[in-house]
């Protein structure tokens, strides 16, 4: 596993169930193409699990 994760919110959670809006913004994505660095661990990848169609992930 990589050190870091890159995560960019590329497709609007609008429509999305409530629990993956919450999941979203738990990994503190907010807008559209916003990019933030989280540690790669179990539970961060888990939750990547939850939203996959709605994020993109580069481990750094």
């Amino acid at each position: 596993m990589a050190e870091k994760l890159k995560i960019t919110l590329v497709k609007s959670p609008i429509g999305a169930v409530p629990k993956q809006k919450a999941t979203v913004e738990a990994l503190g994505l907010r807008k559209l193409n916003k990019t933030v660095e989280m540690p790669d661990n179990g539970a961060v990848r888990g939750m990547i699990q939850n939203v996959r169609h709605l994020v993109k992930v580069e481990e750094i």
